[in-house]
């Protein structure tokens, strides 16, 4: 096994660890006032889609955007993403507009959402997701975490651990 897949793997198992104990006591905490999405902040950053390409948040500016990373791994990621499908389904037409940023392996994440059904684009990292949390404000780096960005591009909420979609839904309303 080459350092570098010992070192993911030894990230994933840690992460999946701390990600377990957050979900039974997720925190939510507010960003600093004032924090704003610039194009040349987390909105540029690219990386690999599912099919292959390049891609970045920036496609999704001027919606309501919950951004969520999460894993093929982490059991409370793979119980919340069920509530983001029926909610883009539900208010996508709205402006709201989920996400996905996998901190995984592109062979992973494919056959899993499709399994899932995922109506909403995803966006797959390795460390470079991570980082991307991390910059966001997940210093942990723990997964599930979610990042509410209003139309103008500024963060609006922070979600570390897992979540609800009636828990959601409140944030989201009435940015909608």
């Amino acid at each position: 096994m080459s350092k570098t897949r010992q070192a993911f793997l030894f990230i994933a198992v840690a992460l999946s660890a701390l990600a377990a104990g957050l979900y039974f006591n997720p925190a939510t905490r507010q960003p600093p006032q004032g924090t704003a999405v610039t194009p040349a902040g987390f909105m540029s950053v690219s990386l690999a889609t599912p099919e292959g390409g390049k891609g970045s948040l920036a496609a999704w500016k001027g919606k309501v955007m919950v951004v969520n990373f999460w894993a093929t791994w982490c059991a409370p990621c793979r119980k919340e993403i069920p509530d983001f499908v029926r909610m883009q389904q539900r208010l996508g037409a709205q402006g709201l507009q989920f996400v996905g940023v996998a901190v995984d392996e592109l062979e992973a994440v494919r056959p899993f959402l499709q399994t899932l059904g995922v109506n909403y684009p995803n966006l797959v990292g390795q460390l470079d997701a991570l980082e991307l949390a991390r910059s966001l404000g997940n210093e942990m780096g723990a997964l599930p975490f979610t990042v509410v960005v209003d139309r103008s591009g500024r963060v609006v909420q922070t979600i570390l651990g897992a979540t609800t979609e009636a828990r959601l839904e409140a944030i989201v309303s009435p940015l909608l």
